[in-house]
């Protein structure tokens, strides 16, 4: 099996190996406003990143205009596997009130 890097560059084994190395996350927002009790499910690859997003206003449409911070995170080694659990988390309210409840 042979890759095609963008620059022309073939790799004869498969992707390159700083491919697999990453990691992928779900994580679960919650407004920093205890009156409000709000939460946002997502995924990505770099947590820090993606929460200033949110919190700048550039990230989710639900998520602009509020300040937000994670209460939950789970890590994944594959983008796949994250976005199952992303979908099984947002669909099942009873996990996603339990882990309101354990973050209040």
């Amino acid at each position: 099996m042979v890759f095609n890097h963008l620059i022309g560059v073939r790799f004869p084994v498969g992707p390159p190996k700083y491919l697999s190395l990453m990691n992928y996350y779900v994580y679960v927002l919650r407004n920093a406003n205890k009156d409000n009790n709000i939460t946002y499910v997502g995924y990505t690859n770099n947590l820090k990143r993606r929460l200033q997003l949110h919190n700048t206003g550039k990230g989710a449409k639900f998520t602009r205009g509020r300040r937000w911070k994670i209460i939950y995170t789970e890590k994944y080694s594959t983008k796949n596997e994250a976005k199952s659990r992303e979908y099984y988390i947002k669909k099942n309210r009873k996990l996603r009130n339990l882990i309101k409840k354990d973050n209040e």
